[in-house]
């Protein structure tokens, strides 16, 4: 589906379709949609019945992927642009329109207070009619539904481009640590991890700290001469992810054995255990002795596999010192699949939903 202006184009799609005969869904459709600072996917999937379990696998009628929808990072403009281009691409992909849409969960980083929440209720509300059910929350909601299969308890870790946990108690109260974004610390990060070995590369040309690997890697992944000309590449375009995408040179050099490298990430793994442990301790999912059981959904990049040196890993061993009765989880389906399950919960609980089947 090619991009559209943003003067109402995009939905065009709708004037060729009949409202009723050209339905994938007789019952409708739910949108969830995973909103990063590296990219922002949406899912569409049909209105399932409340009154049976979850079918495995999930029924998926579309998917759609775009850029960037973080407003922080791109600025409100942009961010709603993807938003809504996403959305329509992914209705357009599942032969529905509007009408059809029942629910729709946005999780979208950057959203980190309630005025966030209904300033894009608000904008939401001008597309969709009125009966359609909306919900606003952080990505990392999403994350940690996409690995209890909607249901918010526990605790997630994302650790992408930028870094949160999000915690969840069964009672409804939640926490979260980290997620301010770069300025601010979100060290643990990918971002936060590029940017240390940019740092690094920089103290040891100047003569501030020790030689590092590091240098080399880097300086040839970037094509450039001398640790001198980072500082144009880096501020020619010093978006989060593209700093972050350096974060597997570190890792590749940590396991060579730069002790600059291997420092780096063991902060990393600090850093990331910490914000878990932040919302463990103000949710009290550890339960009064700490042992209690606890689901900790793992999500990102950064927190994948990396041949010896497992970060993800090395983050668990970490947290199970302080709380052994941490539960990690993979998920098996992806966040924006976890936004529609949310919204598909959400619309459960609703009063006129528990009689219908």
């Amino acid at each position: 589906m090619k991009r559209r202006d943003r003067n109402g184009e995009i939905w065009d799609f709708e004037k060729e379709m009949s409202s009723n005969n050209h339905l994938t869904s007789k019952d409708g459709v739910i949108l969830g949609l995973d909103g990063g600072t590296t990219s922002t996917v949406c899912i569409c999937m049909p209105l399932m019945s409340f009154s049976q379990q979850l079918p495995e696998p999930l029924p998926i009628l579309a998917r759609a992927v775009a850029g960037c929808s973080n407003h922080n990072s791109v600025g409100e403009t942009a961010a709603r642009e993807t938003l809504e281009q996403v959305m329509a691409e992914v209705l357009y992909k599942s032969n529905s329109n509007r009408s059809a849409v029942r629910a729709v969960c946005l999780a979208v980083s950057g959203v980190n207070h309630p005025t966030d929440q209904q300033r894009i209720m608000d904008w939401l509300r001008d597309i969709f009619p009125k009966h359609v059910k909306l919900f606003v929350q952080n990505d990392a909601v999403a994350a940690l539904a996409s690995g209890t299969m909607g249901k918010l308890h526990g605790c997630v870790l994302i650790a992408g481009t930028g870094t949160i946990s999000y915690g969840f108690t069964e009672d409804g109260r939640e926490a979260r640590a980290a997620g301010a974004g770069p300025v601010l610390g979100d060290w643990g990060s990918g971002y936060g991890i590029a940017a240390q070995a940019l740092t690094a590369v920089v103290r040891a040309h100047d003569g501030r700290g020790p030689q590092t690997k590091l240098t080399s890697s880097i300086l040839d992944i970037l094509n450039l001469s001398s640790p001198d000309e980072l500082i144009g590449w880096t501020y020619a375009d010093p978006s989060w992810a593209r700093i972050a995408a350096l974060v597997p040179l570190v890792v590749s050099c940590a396991e060579a054995g730069d002790q600059v490298a291997n420092q780096i990430l063991h902060n990393s793994v600090k850093d990331l255990a910490e914000s878990v442990k932040a919302v463990v301790r103000r949710l009290g999912l550890c339960g009064e002795d700490g042992m209690d059981p606890f689901p900790l959904v793992m999500v990102g990049g950064v927190l994948e596999a990396n041949k010896r040196w497992d970060i993800g890993n090395e983050v668990i061993k970490h947290i199970c010192e302080s709380y052994p009765g941490v539960h990690p989880v993979r998920p098996k389906v992806e966040p924006a699949v976890g936004a529609a399950l949310l919204a598909w919960t959400f619309i459960k609980k609703e009063p006129e939903a528990k009689t219908a089947t």
